[in-house]
């Protein structure tokens, strides 16, 4: 197979990147291109996303693929968007949309959630979707939106995703892509269908509800416009790829079928620690940990457990910032390694943390109210920061195993947070586990990967991995010194009951 090259485009809740990806001999290379901000706008009615400016930045990185693409002496097969999931647009009967779509953390979720939860309860609802229960779930902010303004779902010919809508703008097809349906709490993770008779049960309308289609589904040409804008060849297609970012990411874990029991730990501002399987897990033992079951790329099913990742470092740092003091990542992470280890210890999803600001002085009340030394300088307080963290997927880690009854092997740690070594050595210590850390650009490479799937290029799940293992070399953690974490564990799980 000659050189063929993609254009994934990556979207968080703060920022969004134009990646040109170039697959030669089974050997891939990435190259960022364009990287924008990406932040909700608070409007008279609401948190909402600003989708004229992410259209603009998304065109524009496709034009500056193409001038890439050209330089290098390529051309696009194709293009794919991934996005965080729940949060969606709403179209017309004419196709128009109704509306900008309103941003996940927007507080009208909150009363919805709690009045939906109240009506069908925990154990009907997660029988029905095997889904964590989080107030900005798809499910719940419909609900929100039904009671606020009841034509507008009334009169919906279809939702779309995020980037159900972004790849809708590109191609003119709108449908509904399976990984970023399967994080709404309205699939049935059995059928992968819609789960209509929840929504019929909550009085909520469900024409809007269409056609689910499996990762890597090509879409077509590319809208006329769109490639008179940005020069992009006439043949380019837009396919999509796993389009929620998480499951691009675990997509591009380079596991090999057939080798040790594995989990991945998908790795950034939130973790994501989890295993496939082939059938979903809806025990009461799952629902009370709390385990979701979200889709993959192939029909799988991602088992997994959010948790708040190295969000208390990046807002450490933050704080830090402006208190006039700037450190880079590698400049705490040395600092965190020459503090003295095991004195103070938190919850990372404790609630406390949940809002941005203030981080240290959160960390130091949290460690007065639990009877723990305050960390005394920004080195204690990362340190404190990453073995909790580490703590955190050993306690993960034991209940999977648990719920599975499966002795877990190999943690596959993918996405930027596998940059960092010292958390990566301490979640092998914490858990007696090997760690394989990388890529680093999961998401991205995920996305490129799935797309070729769809052109034809790549074979399988199976043959992503194989292409993954061969581009990129991935760093490896044995444990070294687990007895002090197994004392230190017993004191965590103290820290956990306070």
């Amino acid at each position: 197979m000659g050189k063929t090259a993609y254009v994934a485009f990556d979207l968080g809740a703060e920022s969004g990147r134009a990646m040109l990806g170039v697959l030669d001999d089974g050997r891939l290379t990435l190259e960022e291109v364009h990287r924008f901000a990406n932040i909700p706008q608070r409007l008279p009615s609401g948190l909402h996303w600003n989708l004229g400016e992410m259209w603009e930045q998304l065109v524009e990185g496709l034009r500056l693929a193409v001038v890439r693409a050209r330089a290098v002496g390529v051309t696009i097969r194709s293009l794919g968007v991934d996005t965080w999931g729940v949060d969606y647009g709403v179209i017309g009967a004419s196709g128009q949309l109704l509306g900008l779509p309103f941003a996940y953390r927007d507080e009208r979720n909150l009363p919805a959630f709690e009045k939906v939860m109240a009506r069908l309860g925990e154990a009907r609802l997660f029988a029905a979707t095997g889904i964590q229960f989080m107030q900005f779930n798809t499910l719940f902010q419909l609900a929100a939106q039904h009671e606020a303004e009841p034509a507008v779902l009334n009169g919906a010919d279809r939702i779309l995703f995020m980037p159900d809508l972004l790849h809708y703008f590109f191609s003119g097809v709108a449908v509904n892509e399976a990984s970023v349906a399967s994080t709404t709490q309205m699939i049935d993770p059995r059928t992968g269908a819609w789960a209509t008779g929840l929504l019929d049960e909550l009085g909520l309308p469900t024409q809007y509800l269409k056609e689910i289609v499996p990762a890597g589904t090509v879409l077509g040409a590319l809208r006329a416009d769109v490639a008179e804008a940005t020069g992009a060849p006439a043949e380019l297609k837009v396919i999509m790829p796993a389009s929620h970012d998480t499951a691009s990411a675990v997509a591009a874990a380079p596991a090999e079928e057939g080798g040790k029991t594995w989990c991945y730990l998908s790795s950034g501002t939130w973790s994501l620690m989890g295993v496939e399987l082939d059938e979903p897990n809806l025990s009461d033992a799952a629902r009370d940990v709390p385990f979701t079951n979200e889709g993959g790329v192939a029909g799988e099913i991602r088992f997994l457990k959010n948790i708040s990742g190295l969000w208390l470092v990046q807002q450490c740092r933050a704080e830090y910032e402006r208190a006039g003091n700037r450190y880079e990542y590698d400049q705490l992470a040395g600092l965190a390694a020459a503090a003295p280890g095991f004195v103070t210890l938190v919850d990372p999803d404790h609630g406390s943390f949940a809002a941005a600001g203030e981080m240290p002085t959160k960390i130091a009340a949290f460690a007065e109210a639990t009877g723990q030394p305050k960390p005394k300088d920004v080195g204690a307080t990362v340190r404190c920061c990453l073995e909790s963290l580490a703590l955190t997927y050993r306690h993960t880690l034991l209940r999977l195993e648990r719920v599975l009854d499966q002795r877990i092997e190999v943690v596959h740690v993918v996405g930027g947070g596998g940059r960092n070594g010292l958390l990566n050595q301490m979640t092998s210590d914490a858990t007696g586990r090997r760690v394989v850390a990388g890529p680093y650009e999961a998401t991205a490479v995920g996305n490129v990967l799935v797309q070729a799937m769809g052109a034809g290029d790549v074979r399988d799940r199976e043959h992503i991995r194989a292409i993954v293992r061969e581009s990129f070399e991935p760093v490896t953690y044995e444990p070294r010194e687990t007895g002090d974490w197994d004392g230190t564990y017993e004191r965590y799980l103290g820290v956990l009951g306070k």
